[in-house]
């Protein structure tokens, strides 16, 4: 059973600020974040007391003795600074002691709804790591993708390492991050974003022909849920819409999630035949009629 306080930060752990600063303050700042910090600065053996959550002044102390230890300013506020180095020092000290790369074949899955990207070697699992995935109104992308492009250093707000992805609506990829305290949330614009350090070590085992499958629920995985749909939508649940025309002899064209031509055509007569108003639109209706 939580404390009180614990639990209440359980509660409001979908509402946690990504970017916030964590600092001592009534009431106590808590939520998923402040469980994170916790987590690592106990791994470094800077925090001893309670995991749960709630950013008090055991918490303040292990923040201040580790500012000390790192040559940063030692006034227990995690900001940007703290929350780069210490999630670096707590995978740094992680990656020491894990095993060698996969011999295997690389891929990666991610799951969206649990925040966390795992290493498949010939299909096993291998290595997990917490990541961020894209906000409710950027989704990142469901389905199963292939990498597109590596590239080191690629651009401000991407980290050390850029793996591109298959995703024929957009511009998506695996990378890392200069804002760390945003790992384990919803926080991108559908990206997938790590730890710098963690990022550099996936980066030599993805290749070109590694896949990267994404699960999660493209229609739930969204603001808001089931979204009305015409001509030139793009994205996971339009993809799906497409799979499903086609099974049913409506479409013929690319699964490609970017709605179309072909797309429209196969919409109207849908509903049509389902006995709807005319209309070109994917709405509750279809869902319905289409066994969403």
């Amino acid at each position: 059973m939580l404390p009180p306080v614990a639990a209440q930060c359980s509660a409001c752990e979908a509402l946690t600020d990504p970017g916030r600063d964590l600092a001592l303050i009534t009431p106590n700042i808590c939520g998923s974040d402040v469980l994170r910090l916790q987590k690592e600065l106990a791994q470094m053996d800077f925090y001893s007391g309670k995991i749960d959550g709630v950013f008090g002044p055991k918490t303040e102390q292990a923040v201040i003795s580790f500012q000390r230890a790192k040559g940063l300013t030692p006034d227990g506020v995690v900001g940007l600074t703290t929350q780069e180095t210490v999630a670096n020092s707590a995978s740094s000290m992680t990656a020491k002691n894990e095993v060698p790369p996969p011999a295997g074949k690389v891929d990666l899955l991610i799951d969206t709804r649990s925040r966390v990207l795992t290493v498949l070697d010939d299909g096993e699992p291998y290595r997990k790591y917490a990541v961020a995935v894209g906000k409710r109104k950027t989704p990142t992308p469901i389905g199963n993708w292939q990498v597109q492009r590596k590239a080191l250093n690629w651009g401000t707000g991407f980290g050390t390492r850029w793996i591109g992805i298959t995703v024929p609506w957009g511009l998506y990829g695996v990378h890392g991050t200069n804002k760390p305290n945003s790992i384990g949330s919803y926080a991108s614009h559908g990206c997938i974003r790590m730890n710098n350090i963690n990022v550099e070590e996936i980066y030599p085992w993805v290749q070109e022909d590694s896949r990267i499958i994404i699960i999660g629920n493209p229609f739930t995985y969204r603001a808001p849920n089931f979204r009305m749909m015409r001509h030139n939508e793009r994205g996971s649940d339009v993809m799906e819409i497409q799979r499903l025309l086609q099974r049913y002899g409506y479409y013929d064209g690319p699964i490609d999630g970017i709605w179309g031509g072909g797309m429209e055509k196969g919409v109207i007569q849908f509903r049509k035949d389902k006995g709807m108003r005319y209309d070109n639109a994917v709405d509750n209706e279809v869902y319905k009629a289409i066994g969403i």
